[in-house]
């Protein structure tokens, strides 16, 4: 839903995504200003021994040419801006020297060249306690293994960082000249004591870094305002609006998709899965094999992550070269008649188990096995697996939840909705919010700006859950926990 007339205070959102980045301008009724956006493609680095990063300042520059292109493209409407909200992807870091410079790639939470570390921790360390402390787990996406990688393998490159930040971090110290980082990404880190709100202090008694090299925290609703002079001159629409600290992409999804209370479950799939829900502050258990981040110093962000979604998906669609109507026929097929058991980690597993070196497994192949089976089963697999996950969240759930589904992975196909809906047996709802996140970003600035009355966001279509087919999943969820547990586990 677009306003042809925008109320302001207008408010102007940044996604910096793994894909693209990202510029909009929403109302104060947090609806997107039709004719405002600004999309400008980024590349992730990626090579056969793991690594997965971009070049700091080429993703800073899609910043800045996502911004000049949407102030262009609106005019004289920008000066009735009255806030800047930043989400992006998370679990990233960089190394800046002593003048502020970029040394070291942007690190990904997709780079897996730390595995071997993250192993060498988990065996050091109490795991439970670690999780209880940070509600991460030790694992390649998160920055203690990262550290002790840089330890092991480039030590004279650590002791030359100055400064360590995420690519949200670093767009405020070029624009305003200073270090900040919210809650709500510092928790993706795994260095943030989620009871305390802290930079945890075991961590920074075991690891090659000191407090003094990471920024100092804040909430989301603690802006800067004041752009430095080149970029005062550049964007005098924007010198003096409030530029609010980044938050992260799932936490803004949940708050866009209209899941901020403990009874809306988020669903999200795009080139990845996750499964979310906003809870207080004061959870006693991080349930195993799952995490809880921060969206803000009172809300968590209780839930899984999976490497496969969207990708497994447009993988066996190109690998396998199937037609146009794959679609169609899929919403015609049996569950799970084509007797195929599928481990789809085509790059390695988080939640649950947290395995780096999980690969991709089809079991069951024959001579009748035709490419369409692939497909179906591969979706089919994607889902046991948020089955696993909605399992291990069900005790921290009301027993009358909602399920709200956003990502154009999962959006994009109604089977693959079906099939959500039949796996997990629960009604599956559609968000009509074609951009979740960075109206997400647009609601929290608004709130932050203490704009009332907010609509709601909207719902598309609900796919009901069918038994006879949750019954036939059952049988194949326990095949596949068989499999794992014989290939993986």
């Amino acid at each position: 839903m677009t306003q042809a007339t925008p109320e302001s205070p207008l408010v102007l959102t940044l996604d910096i995504g793994s894909s693209s980045t990202r510029a909009m301008l929403f109302d104060r009724l947090a609806q997107p200003v039709e004719g405002a956006l600004a999309q400008v493609s980024t590349e992730m680095r990626t090579t056969s021994d793991g690594a997965a990063e971009f070049d700091p300042d080429v993703l800073f520059d899609s910043v800045v040419t996502a911004i000049d292109q949407l102030l262009s493209q609106v005019g004289s409407l920008a000066f009735e801006i009255g806030g800047v909200g930043i989400d992006t992807f998370v679990t990233n870091m960089m190394g800046l020297d002593g003048s502020g410079q970029p040394i070291t790639p942007l690190y990904t939470y997709a780079d897996r060249r730390s595995a071997p570390d993250a192993e060498a921790l988990r065996e050091a360390f109490d795991l439970s306690e670690v999780h209880d402390r940070t509600g991460c787990r030790i694992h390649s996406a998160y920055l203690p293994a990262r550290f002790r990688w840089l330890a092991r393998t480039d030590p004279s490159l650590l002791k030359s960082v100055a400064h360590w930040l995420s690519i949200g971090e670093y767009l405020v110290s070029k624009f305003f000249g200073e270090r900040v980082v919210s809650y709500s990404v510092a928790s993706w880190t795994g260095l943030l004591n989620r009871h305390t709100l802290t930079w945890d202090e075991e961590w920074l008694g075991q690891l090659p870094f000191n407090e003094e090299q990471l920024s100092p925290l804040v909430d989301i609703d603690q802006p800067q305002r004041g752009l430095k002079p080149m970029w005062a001159e550049r964007w005098p629409q924007l010198k003096d609006v409030p530029w609010f600290p980044a938050a992260g992409d799932g936490a803004a999804a949940n708050v866009g998709s209209g899941c901020t209370k403990p009874d809306r479950l988020a669903l999200t799939v795009g080139t990845t899965g996750a499964m979310r829900v906003l809870v207080d502050k004061k959870v006693d258990t991080v349930p195993d094999g799952l995490w809880l981040y921060r969206l803000n110093r009172r809300y968590g962000l209780l839930g899984g992550a999976t490497t496969e979604g969207g990708n497994v998906y447009a993988w066996l669609n190109k690998t396998l070269k199937l037609p146009k109507n794959s679609e169609a026929e899929l919403t015609q097929m049996p569950p799970g008649g084509h007797g195929l058991t599928v481990l789809p980690f085509l790059a390695g597993e988080r939640a649950p188990g947290w395995h780096d070196d999980a690969r991709a497994t089809f079991s069951g192949l024959t001579l009748n096995t035709q490419p369409i089976d692939i497909l179906q089963a591969g979706l089919e697999a994607v889902a046991l697996r948020f089955a696993i996950i909605h399992r291990q969240m069900l005790p921290s759930l009301p027993s009358e939840h909602q399920i709200i589904a956003s990502g154009n992975g999962l959006l994009s196909s109604p089977a693959w909705m079906q099939i959500m809906a039949d796996v997990l047996n629960r009604p599956v709802t559609a968000s009509a919010e074609q951009e979740a996140t960075s109206r997400g970003m647009a609601f929290s600035v608004l709130d932050a700006l203490d704009v009332a009355d907010i609509p709601s966001p909207a719902l598309g279509e609900t796919f009901m859950p069918r038994s006879a087919n949750h019954t036939q999943y059952q049988k194949a969820l326990e095949n596949q926990l068989y499999l794992y547990n014989r290939i993986i586990n």
